[in-house]
């Protein structure tokens, strides 16, 4: 895939590592030109300096032919805008902007922009940590559905993943065993010192604590 990414700060710049090591082609916007130092010498993607959200910088860093944009620079407003000109200007197929404060990020996914808020999941990433629960949350995936990873009791040793699944409700979907993730069957069976990460509606956890509490 062809990637612009705007602003080479902590985000910006790991990002495009990672995405690069990934194998994609990667294009870093900064009005900076020394922010592109982060990228560090390994770095095989382009650099672009200037105001992302000008014309004349974005067609010079190839968005008529990109396939995915993200703006992650520290203002909310510069993302939004930038991100905005990708989607209906040039319409990028996909984009994303990072929101720094978590009550703009409602707003602007009614104006149809994709957000994320780094505050927002921080803040329940934490809260899930501090409080005690059977069950370690590791992403809301909305306001009804959450990942959780829970070690497998003892007493649920034996028994196949078909036994912890209810249809559209609670769904195991990876399970590390021995340093190895993988996507089990409904007939896998699970073992002791598993690992096991599932999809489950927020209004039955409850229900889940009480299969594996036995």
């Amino acid at each position: 895939m062809k990637i612009i990414i705007i602003g080479c700060g902590r985000m910006g710049s790991g990002l495009a590592q990672a995405l690069s090591m990934r194998g994609h082609a990667i294009t870093v916007i900064d009005k900076d030109q020394n922010a592109f130092a982060a990228l560090g010498p390994a770095f095989k993607g382009r650099t672009v300096t200037g105001i992302a959200f000008e014309r004349a910088v974005l067609l010079d860093a190839g968005i008529q032919r990109a396939d995915a944009l993200a703006s992650v620079t520290n203002s909310d407003e510069a993302n939004i805008v930038s991100a905005r000109v990708a989607r209906e200007l040039f319409h990028v197929p996909r984009v994303v902007a990072r929101v720094v404060e978590p009550h703009k990020a409602e707003i602007y996914q009614r104006l149809g922009v994709r957000t994320i808020s780094t505050t927002t999941w921080g803040i329940n990433r934490i809260a899930n940590l501090l409080s005690y629960t059977e069950l370690d949350v590791l992403f809301e995936l909305s306001s009804s559905v959450e990942l959780v990873q829970i070690d497998l009791p003892a007493q649920l040793a034996g028994r196949t993943v078909h036994d912890l699944t209810i249809p559209g409700e609670i769904q195991v979907v990876a399970i590390t065993r021995g340093g190895r993730t993988f996507l089990p069957t409904g007939n896998a069976s699970l073992q002791q010192g598993d690992l096991l990460c599932l999809a489950v509606l927020a209004a039955s956890a409850d229900r889940l604590k009480r299969m594996i509490s036995g």
